[in-house]
C-alpha cells in the first residue's frame, strides 16, 4: 500500500521543500498538511499557541472503542539555512530550508494516515497523529501537550512513536536506533565573570575577566573527564566566549555560552552542579565574581524496551532483519519528543536517507548542502502505519 502511494508522498515532500517555515508558526505547511489529510481522519484540532495539526483515526475493529490509543508524530518546521543544493525543488525560501528532513517527515505521516483509514477495520483502537511546529526550537511538543495532546482521543495515549531520518553516515533503506537512552538532554548554561576593567597595559590595577573565564572552559573539560563515567556519558562545550571590545582594553565582564549534554537524569543533575561549582571556586580563586543561569532544554530520549523491541520486530517483518542495525553509541543530538516519551511510554527509531554512495562523506543533517532520497517515504509510512496496528492489537 505503501508502494502504490510512493509517487504521491514524493510530490507532497517536495513542496515542502520548496516552501520551508521556521518556528511555532508555520501556516503554509499546516494548510498543506490540513488538505492533505483530507478524508483520512476522524476529528481534526488546530493549534492554538502554535500551527500544530492534530489528527484522530478512529479504529473499526471489534472493540476498538476500548482499545489501546496509539500516537505518531511527526515534526514539520525548518531551519534557518541558506540551501546550496541544486534540484527542481530548492527552497525558494531565502535562509531558510528543510536540512533535517522533516519534510520528509510530515510525509511519511500522511502516507500512514492514508494506510490506516484504508486499513481501520483492521484498527483495534485510535491512533493520534502529531504535526508538530518548532522541534529546531524553541520546542512545539510542550506546548503541544499543554493543549491537550495526550487526551484528545478522549482516553489517554498508551504509547508513542516516532521516527527521524539521516542524510549521511547511515547508507539509504537502513533503519538504526538503541533501546533506553537513543538521544540526549541538551541544556544551556551563561556564565558572566564580573571583574573590573581597566588599561590593558597595567592588568594588576584592574581584576581582569577573560583569563579567568580562559580557565573556566579548561576546568570543565577536566571536570567531565574525571566526574562523570565514560558509559554514561557527558558532553560540556563552551562554543561563545565575549568579552572585551579592544586589544588594550580589560573589559568588566566575560561570557560563556555552554552547551550541557547528558543521556540519564541522574547526569543532568550532576552536571548541572559541577558546571556551578567549577565555575564559581575558578572565580572565586582569582577574587572575582560570576553569574551562572542554567537553562533546561530538551530532556533524554529514552526508548522504552518493549517499545523499541516492536519497533525491531516491525522493521524486520516489512524490510527483512538486515535492515535494521543498533547503534554503536547514543546521539548526543537532542529531540524534543524526549517530552512525549517522558509521559507515555513509546520508542524513536531513524531511517537513512543518504542520497550519496559514501554515507561517512555525506553532508550531514542541518547542513546547507544536507540532501534527502525521499524514494525512503514508502517505508517510513509503512513502519508508522504497523507500529500502530500492531500495537493497537496487542491491547
Amino acid at each position: 500500500m505503501a508502494e502504490e502511494m510512493a509517487d504521491d508522498l514524493s510530490a507532497i515532500r517536495r513542496r515542502l521543500h520548496r516552501r520551508p517555515e521556521i518556528g511555532l508558526r508555520l501556516p503554509v505547511t499546516q494548510q498543506l498538511i490540513v488538505d492533505e489529510l483530507a478524508g483520512t481522519y476522524d476529528e481534526l484540532h488546530l493549534g492554538a499557541a502554535l500551527d500544530s495539526v492534530v489528527a484522530v483515526i478512529r479504529g473499526g475493529a471489534p472493540g476498538a472503542s476500548d482499545g489501546p490509543v496509539v500516537l505518531l508524530r511527526g515534526d514539520m518546521d525548518a531551519l534557518p539555512v541558506t540551501e546550496a543544493v541544486e534540484s527542481s525543488y530548492t527552497s525558494e525560501v531565502s535562509g531558510a530550508m528543510h536540512a533535517c528532513g522533516h519534510d520528509l517527515h510530515v510525509a511519511g505521516l500522511i502516507g500512514a494516515a492514508r494506510i490506516l483509514h484504508q486499513r481501520r477495520e483492521h484498527l483495534a483502537g485510535d491512533v493520534v497523529l502529531m504535526f508538530q511546529p518548532g522541534e529546531e526550537g524553541p520546542g512545539g511538543a510542550i506546548p503541544m501537550l499543554d493543549e491537550g495532546l495526550l487526551d484528545v482521543a478522549g482516553r489517554p495515549v498508551d504509547a508513542a512513536y516516532a521516527l527521524h531520518v539521516f542524510s549521511a553516515e547511515y547508507p539509504r533503506g537502513q533503519w538504526f536506533s538503541l533501546p533506553g537512552a537513543v538521544m540526549a538532554a541538551a541544556d544551556e548554561v551563561a556564565i558572566t565573570v564580573r571583574g573590573r576593567g581597566g588599561h590593558g597595559s597595567a592588568p594588576h590595577t584592574a581584576q581582569d575577566p577573560v583569563p579567568v573565564a580562559c580557565e573556566i572552559v579548561l576546568a570543565l573539560q577536566t571536570a567531565v573527564t574525571r566526574g562523570f563515567s565514560v558509559f554514561d556519558p557527558v558532553v560540556v562545550t563552551v562554543g561563545c566566549i565575549q568579552g572585551g571590545t579592544k586589544d588594550n582594553i580589560i573589559p568588566d565582564d566575560a561570557t560563556l555560552g555552554v552547551t550541557v549534554r547528558t543521556l540519564s537524569p541522574a547526569n543532568r543533575e550532576a552536571a548541572a552542579a559541577m558546571v556551578e561549582r567549577v565555575a564559581r571556586g575558578v572565580a572565586a580563586a582569582h577574587g572575582l565574581g560570576v553569574d551562572v543561569v542554567w537553562a533546561d532544554g530538551y530532556a533524554p530520549t529514552i526508548n522504552h524496551r518493549a517499545d523499541y523491541d516492536l519497533g525491531r520486530e516491525v522493521v524486520a517483518d516489512l524490510f527483512g532483519a538486515d535492515r535494521y542495525v543498533d547503534r554503536d553509541y547514543p546521539e548526543m543530538g537532542s529531540e524534543d519528543f524526549s517530552f512525549v516519551l517522558e509521559r507515555v511510554p513509546g520508542a524513536y527509531f531513524m531511517l537513512g536517507a543518504c542520497m550519496a554512495q559514501d554515507p561517512a562523506a555525506a553532508p550531514d543533517n542541518h547542513s546547507p548542502r544536507a540532501a534527502f532520497d525521499d524514494s525512503v517515504l514508502p517505508d517510513a509510512a509503512a513502519w508508522l502505519a504497523e507500529m500502530a496496528l500492531r500495537r493497537c492489537e496487542r491491547g
